[in-house]
This record gives structure tokens, C-alpha cells and sequence, in this order.
């Protein structure tokens, strides 16, 4: 009772910003859905677009609903794009040419975009990197346009965000919940979580 409560306290009113979370078939679970709790605690509006069918399955074979097909979205409802990563989920999302213009079209309009894992290259195939981002470990070889730092979970380069993988989900999508809420919104959501270590 006290935990919806005080859930609800931090959550009450009209949702602030707009997130688009875009997956393929072999997306990595424990991110995506990580990303997509944390956003909705903070009252964010998040939607789930495929490329892949609406029941799209993950890298460890957990099935997520989507809510739509990326080639249904408007890109401009959206404040920020996001990709979690997974091998095969970033390979698919790199190779996607209507992906590639939403990520450009964002970051033209001065909007976030983000990814973690192994989806920065996704961000390295539709030339929206900037200076430096973080991956997770050996997809920084297929990065050649910006500056590689691994000793950072998250980074945040302007409006592009990027972070590591599975362990640094919870860190990403919480600097994600600072960005475009509060520090207020951030702290509360940090501390019903329970996280210490950042």
C-alpha cells in the first residue's frame, strides 16, 4: 500500500515527454524492458514499435507485445528514440533503411537518441554518433566515426546517449528519466528502486 502510494505520487499528472523504444527480433530482454519500466514509472509515454511482428521475440526467447510497426510511427509526437541492444536485434535495426531516417529526422529536429549495447552501431550505420559513445565491449570495432570510451557506463554527448549493456541498463534508463523529467523525478524513482552503487 505504501509502495503504490508513493508510486503514485511521482507519477500523477499529464506524461511530460514522448519515447519511442524500437526492437527487432533478438532484442536484449533485461534492456528493453528495464528502459521501458523505468520511463513509465516516471509518467514518461512510452511506445514499443517493431520491425519485426508485433509479437516480436527476444535474444532469450521472452516474447514482448509491441504497440506498432515502426513504419506506422510519426516520428515527430517523439521527444527521444531508443534502442536496446542484442547481436541479432542490432544487426536487423542497422540494416533497416526506414530506421535510419527516423534516427536522422530525430537528430535533426535536435531531438535524443539513444542505445545501448550493441545498438550504438546502429547509430554508426545512420551517421547520428557524435564525438564519443560507449557500446558494449568488441562493437566498438565496427565504430569508426566517433571516440570510443570504456570507462564510462552511460555517455552523454549533447543529445545522443549512449551505454554498455544488460548491468548498466538500469543506470542508462534512469540518467533517461533525469533528462527528460527532473532531478526530483530521478532521485524518487532511484531511491523505490533501492539503487545504491550510482
Amino acid at each position: 500500500m505504501i509502495k503504490y502510494a508513493f508510486m503514485a505520487k511521482i507519477t500523477k499528472g499529464d506524461a511530460m515527454s514522448k519515447v519511442l523504444v524500437c526492437i527487432s527480433n533478438g532484442f536484449e530482454e533485461i534492456e528493453t524492458v528495464t528502459i521501458i519500466d523505468i520511463l513509465r514509472r516516471a509518467n514518461i509515454d512510452v511506445r514499443i514499435a517493431t520491425i519485426s511482428s508485433i509479437l516480436t521475440v527476444g535474444a532469450n526467447g521472452i516474447i514482448l507485445k509491441a504497440d506498432l510497426f515502426l513504419e506506422d510511427i510519426n516520428s515527430n509526437e517523439y521527444d527521444m528514440i531508443v534502442l536496446p541492444g542484442g547481436a541479432s536485434n542490432s544487426e536487423n535495426l542497422s540494416t533497416n533503411s526506414l530506421l535510419k531516417e527516423v534516427l536522422t529526422d530525430m537528430k535533426k529536429k535536435n531531438k535524443y537518441v539513444c542505445a545501448i549495447c550493441a545498438s550504438p552501431y546502429v547509430l554508426e550505420c545512420a551517421n547520428v554518433l557524435n564525438e564519443k559513445y560507449t557500446c558494449y565491449p568488441s562493437f566498438e570495432k565496427k565504430i569508426i566515426s566517433s571516440k570510443y570510451t570504456n570507462d564510462q557506463k552511460v555517455v552523454i554527448d549533447e543529445k545522443v546517449i549512449t551505454s554498455q549493456g544488460p548491468a548498466t541498463a538500469m543506470q542508462f534508463s534512469l540518467e533517461l528519466v533525469k533528462i527528460l523529467t527532473n532531478e526530483e523525478t530521478y532521485l524518487a524513482i532511484k531511491n523505490a528502486l533501492l539503487v545504491k552503487e550510482f
